[in-house]
């Protein structure tokens, strides 16, 4: 079992009256390791977020790191594409994904995110293992804390917090490799970084190691904000961890000869396990409680009680309170999962999904601007013939160099001078250049209002269009519009 609760005593004050504490010294929790199902399922996740955490900046695509978030050059590498400031909106289309998939995920079977895969979960998973490999299991580490200070206990806690700070250093790098090509910033070790990649790499390791070697559960019970508002994502028909009391009462000890129904007993030897593998120090036997994490260890851990004592599995289980309560199967239990919640939740990553990646798909590569140069709104470059004066910026998205047509069209006569052939841009580059568009004065459309003294209409709109040269799938349609003189 766990350490018993410490509270800060009672202290007497001056008027007579008590001073009660309200809050409760932390109690250090000793996981026990568990096997079975869910730890394996727990340790398959743990080594695929890694696997993908540390593996990603090390691949290359086309010459360049496969995944890298260039802040200096404003541009996003994710394998064959790259995203500019403009593609902000797939951002967002990520953001909106995540959210719906954690209440998809929710709404099914409560904390998952939590229990399997979120980083608070995995490196504390990785430092216990760190802990148990040099300090032992619960047991050995509760009599290591309690021993006196020797050359033996300084030597394995030197030992575990070294390791520890090396995975959280390496973890540091890694994250700051995602933002400098890994390669270049291994090269810079450790005198050769820049003031920020230093800042970030200490900042995230330091974090990584006091979050999963230190604070622990404390994270998923204070600080984390999903803890408190998980209750507003469940329902009666959501999947949780539960102890089946109706089954396990009235607990007590036993040998595993004694009849239990003469004896008065459920199928709960109150061993305490449960509790002794969670890591957040819970006792599930009380319900469902906030500081929960979905990690499922104590039905792994009471499964093999359940073994041992020739009972059947499942006496601490995922379940929904309306099959607890109604005696529904697992058929029953997973037609109510599935309800019209979670299948809309379903319906609508679906459709955003899909529209994310037919809109990637389809995405044009080619990004205009053009800008009036305000400086010479409208000027007669010689008799009979109007100019306007623009700015064109054109920026090449693609990973290949291109080169674009300019044209106008939406007057009659209407031509671009100045530009002196097809503009070539080189691979993922912007080019700004001045464009003067050319109209005669005499094709300016009717006056604007009937009678004598009517003006000529000023202001006409037109279109700059810039193609790609041997692609006209690969062409954009910038409006602006183009003046006459009064």
């Amino acid at each position: 079992m766990n350490a018993p609760d410490k509270t800060i005593p009672v202290k007497p004050v001056a008027s007579g009256t008590d001073e009660i504490a309200l809050y409760e010294i932390r109690r250090k929790i000793y996981p026990r390791a568990v096997t079975g199902v869910f730890a394996q399922w727990r340790w398959a996740l743990v080594l695929l977020t890694q696997l993908v955490y540390y593996g990603l900046p090390w691949l290359a695509w086309d010459g360049r790191q496969a995944v890298l978030f260039d802040l200096g050059a404003r541009k996003f590498y994710i394998f064959g594409l790259v995203f500019w400031p403009q593609d902000v909106v797939y951002l967002a289309v990520i953001l909106i994904l995540s959210a719906l998939a954690l209440f998809l995920f929710t709404s099914v079977a409560g904390r998952l995110w939590c229990g399997y895969a979120c980083p608070q979960t995995v490196y504390t998973e990785m430092f216990l293992w760190v802990e148990r490999k040099i300090e032992g299991e619960r047991a050995a580490r509760m009599k290591l804390d309690a021993a006196p200070l020797s050359a033996a206990k300084v030597g394995k806690k030197a030992a575990k917090h070294g390791a520890w700070i090396a995975i959280s250093l390496w973890t540091g790098v890694t994250f700051v490799g995602y933002f400098t090509p890994i390669r270049e910033l291994l090269g810079a070790l450790p005198a050769g970084l820049s003031g920020w990649e230093t800042f970030w790499v200490l900042f995230y390791g330091f974090a990584t190691y006091g979050n999963a070697g230190w604070m622990r559960e404390q994270v998923c019970k204070y600080m984390c904000p999903y803890a408190r508002f998980q209750s507003v994502m469940f329902d009666q028909d959501t999947m949780v961890i539960t102890y089946d009391a109706g089954r396990g009462e009235p607990r007590g000890s036993r040998s595993r000869k004694v009849d239990i129904k003469s004896a008065g007993l459920g199928h709960c030897v109150d061993c305490g396990i449960c509790v002794q593998v969670c890591p957040t120090g819970i006792d599930i036997r009380k319900g469902l409680q906030y500081e929960c994490i979905g990690c499922a260890a104590c039905i792994d851990g009471c499964d093999q009680v359940m073994d041992k004592m020739g009972y059947p599995k499942g006496l601490i289980r995922y379940t929904t309170e309306n099959a607890l309560a109604r005696g529904y199967d697992s058929k029953a239990m997973w037609r109510r999962v599935f309800r019209f919640r979670t299948l809309l939740y379903t319906a609508l990553l679906l459709v955003i999904t899909t529209a994310a990646g037919v809109s990637l798909y389809l995405r044009n590569p080619l990004k205009v601007n053009v800008m009036r140069d305000r400086g010479a709104l409208a000027r007669e470059a010689q008799p009979g013939i109007v100019e306007n004066v623009y700015r064109l910026q054109v920026m090449n998205t693609d990973a290949t160099a291109r080169a674009y047509t300019v044209t106008a069209t939406g007057l009659k006569g209407l031509k671009v001078v100045g530009v002196d052939g097809p503009l070539a841009l080189a691979a993922e580059s912007s080019q700004m250049v001045p464009l003067s568009v050319q109209a005669p004065a005499d094709d300016d459309e009717p006056a604007t209002s009937a009678g004598d003294g009517a003006q000529r209409k000023r202001s006409h709109r037109i279109e700059i269009v810039v193609e790609a040269v041997g692609d006209p799938k690969v062409v954009r349609r910038e409006e602006t519009s183009f003046l006459f003189p009064r």
